[in-house]
């Protein structure tokens, strides 16, 4: 007796994958035995999005477009480079050191067409339209044919006589990126891959794999597919499993098309003499059949990441199980063919054993079949020729129900996909934010752009044109420009009834309300001109457009800037972890000059700022007063203000913080200023016998007066009121 089974094709294939191919379809394929456990290990959904670089990790061949990570197979050490940042707010400053890498991915063992996106740790490095977001030097893609040439920055590295050019494999190198966003280590990336152009269907790909040797006809098509394995009957398997093929001859065959007939009259009913049974029927218990399938597929419309369809038959049993198809399918088909794939198996519990015929030498293992009498189709797992008869091994094949309706893809987080685009940078003289005092002033830098926007490097530049670099700008500001200044306010109230319009630079910049605890803890303070605003509500009245209301204006001792903001102002939200403070040594100077550049930037952006000294300069006293001696003469006094302990907890006087205190006060006319003093205390008299000199010399009034608390850095704001003879 001779057996043939589907195993017997093996030696007609060979192929691009593995060494030694073996068979390529066999049992494996077939429904009876899918959910079966298996001796290998084939290509997994996991496989494709984690980056390796062990020797001898397997390098997939692609088809279609699929999203993968690839294999490290050059790497050169970390490039330091030392920066110096910080110093500012009377802290010390911070030495950082930020690296950078150069490195190659092989990513196909077959040529492909073009590398689409790129993610790093999960977030874009490279956009759909070939931006980057991180900086590097240079990103070269070598295609993986046979003829590529070796690439430039691995032969000045290894020699031209010890570089492989990787002929045949597609690979992509990175040269110079910067790995201060990824921990300073090379992160994990995963690439969108177009290996052909369109979507290939499952002949076209048995055929690659396999050299020619194997092919198949009106076959379904994926749009993309990881082919690992190895040999190419483990690279082809999740492809013929899902879809139910198996090989007759040298030709793939589907579910449901039968060749021929099979039974009838054509069953032979002794052999050799001896009477038999012509026909055998089988049937599996319904509990092994597993009751739930997960196939787990990429979906394109995740971003090529994994998606999984889960069906559920009705009936006995416990058991649940699932497939992994590194292929690029819809949710629906996925779902589709889950359900196929549970139904092969519920049908697959019926065997049949035919005694036929010489004629059934024609039909080849794998091939489909109908039964004279059986609905259905019929595949023929084995061809036996035993003595004068030949017996067919048939197992039923799935009937081709599927689930009907609308099934989505599930939810994704997405990353805006948008170019860097131009920085925008903005310094600030900040008045005193803490509730303890500055020893110096207090600038800082915020910069921001479009949504793509991420960060740019920063360099102090002096007059003689040098440039000093900084370091990297804090994470994006929430900047933009006031549309509807808010209008005339008293700094001692909450503004109710007024408003402020505003345009962010970018939709994905947010506002929001805060509630009186968050308020008290310095949640929503935003410098508007040079006023310091807190607002309690934030309503969006359009794309990147907020009203704010419930407005606390003339913050922190700006009360002398509220009639300053004006439509085309800036604006900017404080939030300390964005922006960058500026070192103290720079800080000397009257005025200071930073450059930004960022990968969208074609050149340099400037900006300038008059160091005003905000956060150590006295706020301006309250309550001035003036009244008669009694004596001629006219008495002063005022109430003082402190550039620390604003939130006035303990409820006594507000700090002193300066050294000692003192006051300038200044009396004027319309001819100027008159007279001028120095006091030690928050009052101060123009004698009668000074009075009459002053008036005597042509200054009759009315008269201005100014005072301004000295500090041990810097003249405070000045307080002024008009007074009449």
């Amino acid at each position: 007796m001779a057996t043939v089974v589907l195993t017997t094709v093996g030696q007609l294939l060979g192929g691009p994958i593995g060494a030694a191919i073996g068979a390529l379809a066999g049992r494996a394929f077939d429904q009876a035995v899918l959910f079966k456990p298996k001796g290998r290990e084939g290509p997994r959904l996991t496989d494709l999005a984690v980056q390796t670089s062990s020797y001898g990790s397997q390098i997939p061949a692609l088809f279609g477009t699929i999203r993968v990570a690839g294999t490290v197979i050059w790497a050169t050490d970390l490039k330091e480079s030392r920066e110096k940042s910080g110093g500012g707010k009377g802290r010390p400053s911070v030495t950082s050191y930020a690296y950078s890498a150069s490195f190659a991915v092989a990513l196909s063992s077959r040529p492909i067409r073009a590398i689409r996106r790129i993610w790093a740790d999960g977030n874009l490095l490279r956009g759909a339209a070939g931006d980057f977001k991180t900086e590097l030097g240079a990103m070269r893609v070598h295609l993986g044919h046979e003829d590529q040439p070796v690439d430039p920055l691995i032969a000045a590295a290894q020699g031209v006589g010890e570089t492989s050019a990787h002929r045949g494999t597609a690979y992509v190198l990175f040269e110079d990126l910067a790995l201060g966003d990824y921990g300073n280590r090379i992160p994990s990336l995963t690439f969108e891959v177009e290996a052909d152009e369109g979507a290939v269907s499952i002949g076209a790909v048995a055929q690659a794999l396999t050299g020619g040797a194997v092919a198949g006809d009106g076959l379904a098509t994926v749009a993309g597919y990881a082919a690992s394995g190895g040999d190419a009957r483990a690279a082809l398997s999740p492809l013929f499993e899902a879809h139910g093929l198996s090989l007759a001859g040298d030709r793939l065959v589907a579910d449901g098309e039968a060749v021929a007939q099979v039974g009838g009259d054509a069953l032979v009913r002794a052999v050799n003499g001896k009477r038999r049974e012509p026909a055998e029927r089988r049937s599996a218990a319904a509990d092994g059949v597993p009751v739930t399938l997960a196939l787990g597929h990429h979906d394109a419309a995740r971003d090529y990441q994994a998606g999984v369809q889960r069906v559920t038959r009705p009936g006995p049993g416990r058991i649940e199980t699932g497939m992994d198809l590194p292929a690029v399918i819809g949710p629906a088909r996925a779902r589709q063919l889950a359900a196929q794939r549970l139904d092969a198996a519920w049908a697959g519990r019926d065997e049949m054993t035919l005694c036929c015929g010489w004629d059934a030498l024609d039909l080849a293992p794998g091939a489909m079949v109908t039964v004279a009498g059986e609905g259905g189709s019929w595949r023929i797992e084995a061809r036996e020729w035993e003595a004068m008869a030949v017996v067919l091994t048939l197992r039923r094949a799935a009937g081709g129900g599927a689930p009907s309706g609308e099934v989505a893809s599930g939810g994704i987080v997405r990353e805006v996909d948008a170019p860097h685009g131009p920085t925008i940078l903005m310094l600030v003289d900040l008045p005193p934010l803490g509730e303890s005092a500055a020893s110096g002033p207090v600038i800082v830098a915020a910069a921001s752009g479009g949504a793509g926007w991420r960060r740019a490097s920063l360099l102090a530049l002096s007059d003689m044109g040098e440039a000093t670099p900084l370091g990297r700008t804090a994470p994006p500001a929430v900047m933009g420009v006031v549309d509807a200044p808010p209008g005339v306010a008293s700094s001692l109230l909450i503004d109710r009834i007024g408003a402020m319009e505003v345009s962010l630079l970018a939709q994905d910049m947010v506002l929001a309300d805060a509630e009186e605890a968050a308020l008290e803890a310095g949640r929503n303070v935003a410098m508007v001109g040079r006023e310091l605003i807190q607002f309690a509500r934030a309503e969006a009245i359009g794309p990147a457009r907020w009203r704010l209301s419930d407005l606390r204006r003339g913050l922190r001792g700006t009360e002398w800037a509220m009639t300053e903001p004006a439509a085309g102002d800036p604006f900017l939200l404080l939030e300390e972890d964005r922006l960058f403070s500026l070192p103290d040594a720079l800080l000397s100077a009257p005025s200071v000059r930073i450059a930004a550049l960022g990968i969208g930037d074609v050149e340099p952006v400037e900006a300038v700022v008059a160091i005003d000294g905000a956060a150590i300069r006295p706020p301006s006293p309250v309550h001035l007063a003036a009244r008669d001696d009694g004596a001629g003469g006219a008495s002063f006094s005022w109430t003082r203000r402190s550039r620390a302990g604003w939130r006035w907890i303990d409820g006594v006087d507000a700090p002193l913080v300066e050294e000692a205190e003192r006051y300038m006060v200044e009396l004027a006319d319309g001819a100027g200023i008159f007279r001028r003093a120095e006091v030690a205390a928050p009052t101060w008299t123009w004698d009668a016998a000074a009075r009459a000199e002053d008036m005597a010399a042509g200054h009759g009034g009315p008269w201005t007066f100014t005072v301004r608390q000295m500090g041990v850095r810097a003249i405070g704001r000045p307080a002024v009121m008009t007074i009449n003879p």
